[in-house]
């Protein structure tokens, strides 16, 4: 599959090994970046993609980053929807004990490409039972 995507850095995105699912994602800052403990930034990366419909790109984080520093994406997971043409942008979260830099060319996150479905959604009053039921959060144990 071939993806349309500008780059005003000129680099493009890549899969670091053969197995790798994820593109790492690079910053695009004129200059650093700091993020202190708490605090979140909206981090560019110089990227403009043209997602084909039925797909969509994640923005994931990059788990080096967060085991390391405690960085992380502010949404968990960011999703890229096939009608968006703006600048790819990565907002980091520093839940870590220091300040935390982001110079150009760091490598931030890493983005996934993934194929979803359009659902109907029929309204109902009751569902199918099953084994599990309604258990959740933790309900099978340690």
């Amino acid at each position: 599959m071939e993806i349309n995507i500008k780059s005003l850095s000129g680099k493009l995105p890549c899969y670091e090994t053969s197995g790798s699912a994820g593109m790492d994602l690079r910053a695009f800052a004129n200059e650093p970046v700091e993020i202190l403990p708490g605090k979140r930034a909206l981090i560019p990366t110089g990227l403009f993609i043209e997602v084909p419909e039925g797909y969509e790109v994640q923005i994931r984080a990059r788990s080096g980053l967060a085991v390391k520093y405690g960085i992380g994406l502010t949404n968990g997971v960011g999703t890229i929807d096939s009608d968006y043409r703006g600048e790819i942008k990565v907002s980091l979260i520093n839940w870590g004990e220091e300040a935390f830099i982001v110079n150009n060319g760091d490598r931030i996150a890493q983005m996934v490409v993934a194929k979803y479905e359009k659902v109907e959604l029929r309204k109902v009053e009751n569902l199918s039972d099953t084994a599990r039921g309604s258990g959740g959060f933790g309900h099978t144990g340690i």
